[in-house]
């Protein structure tokens, strides 16, 4: 019964576009890969659908900074933090991205997490209490959207980017504790939340805001910590998550928050307490990273980046409109190319691949019904000659509107 039950449920997934296949990497996360389908043919591809924003995965510091916390620390921790599983690796990142957000944060401490997923699912459940309310963008990541499902909490949605909107929830609530959640860079859009007037909403109704950073942190800021330096935002009211998978080119997740707050997701986050520490060596490589995005390397990845995201905008703005597609209102690395139907995307991705071009298509429940989309996104680590080849692929292949 179960076999033929989802059995039925890959059919209906066939019929909709919405089956998902892997591909397997075979070279290290760059640029250019080689890359195999589920055949097993390999492929070098020019990618464009990886989140590492800084080029920093590759990079030969982290790498011998990766081998070297194997050879002093070992490779697994053994335990989780609370039992014997946190090291002076560990305790040396959460001081460091404690000081590193103490000027946006008064009474920072950081606290590290395995994974993204596991920080946002930690911080909402052991914060939604039964006696609050959180108040959840509509376009926030699934990490944030299941955090809320096992919270205690209330939950009330708001419409995307809407201040107006959410002033009167936040002012109807009749919980002690008020919580907005948002991503502050949209991971499927590309388009920042309104942080500096959620900010006032918040100092207005006794709020705080949890922000999910996964796709601002290394890349916003002139040092590149984040959406709440680049927008001089200050207040003991921001739950910080940071992800340092992405731009930091590594792995794992952070909070950052007052003191107090921090002790309380050590104490009962249990995303936190439960699972094995990261590998120290992780945590070591870590800080390698925060060292370049800080220094003089990462502010130029910073502004080759905008570079290449300001090329392929100009680029993309007339492909799109010539083929009665939307493109995203993106400043950031996330660039979506609103396409609408599931078929339509796939086949687009299809074709791209087959000019030797990776551009995942982002389909249903990822994104709502009616806009799949091709979402590229760009790293520092491509060259402006990568971003001409991929507008010019995507001039080749793109449908043309029917004149009126």
């Amino acid at each position: 019964m179960l076999l033929e039950h989802l059995k039925l449920a890959a059919a209906e997934r066939d019929e909709q576009a919405l089956t998902r296949r892997r591909r397997t990497a075979h070279t290290a996360c760059a640029p250019h890969q080689e890359v195999s389908d589920a055949g097993g043919e390999r492929h070098a591809l020019l990618t464009f659908c990886s989140n590492d924003y800084l080029g920093l995965a590759s990079h030969p510091a982290l790498v011998e900074a990766m081998a070297e916390g194997a050879r002093r620390y070992g490779a697994g921790s053994g335990a989780s933090h609370l039992v014997s599983g946190h090291s002076q690796a560990h305790h040396l990142l959460e001081n460091e991205l404690g000081e590193w957000f103490a000027p946006n944060i008064p009474h920072a401490r950081a606290l590290y997490f395995c994974t993204g997923y596991m920080a946002n699912m930690g911080v909402l459940t052991a914060l939604g209490s039964a006696d609050a309310t959180l108040f959840c963008e509509e376009l926030n990541h699934a990490s944030l959207i299941d955090g809320a499902r096992l919270a205690r909490a209330r939950v009330t949605r708001y419409p995307h980017r809407d201040v107006a909107a959410l002033e009167p929830l936040l002012a109807g609530a009749a919980t002690p504790l008020k919580l907005i959640v948002t991503d502050s860079i949209f991971s499927m859009d590309g388009d920042q939340a309104p942080l500096a007037e959620l900010l006032a909403l918040a100092e207005r109704h006794d709020a705080w805001i949890i922000v999910d950073d996964a796709h601002g942190f290394g890349v916003l800021g002139a040092s590149g910590r984040g959406v709440l330096e680049h927008l001089a935002l200050t207040s003991p009211r921001f739950i910080y998550v940071g992800t340092l998978g992405k731009a930091a080119g590594v792995a794992g997740a952070f909070v950052a928050a007052h003191e107090t707050v921090i002790e309380h997701l050590v104490n009962t986050a249990r995303q936190y307490i439960y699972t094995t520490a990261a590998p120290p060596a992780v945590a070591h490589t870590v800080s390698a990273s925060l060292a370049l995005i800080a220094g003089e390397e990462g502010r130029q990845r910073r502004a080759h980046l905008g570079e290449l995201i300001r090329a392929l905008r100009g680029g993309l703005a007339g492909l799109t409109r010539a083929a009665g597609w939307r493109l995203g209102e993106s400043a950031s690395a996330i660039q979506p190319v609103i396409v609408g139907d599931n078929v339509a995307a796939l086949a687009l991705s299809a074709a791209l691949e087959a000019d030797g071009i990776r551009v995942g298509a982002i389909r249903p429940p990822t994104v709502p019904a009616g806009t799949a989309r091709l979402r590229i996104t760009l790293s520092a680590a491509h060259a402006q000659a990568d971003v001409e080849r991929l507008l010019a692929s995507l001039g080749s292949v793109v449908p043309r509107k029917e004149s009126a």
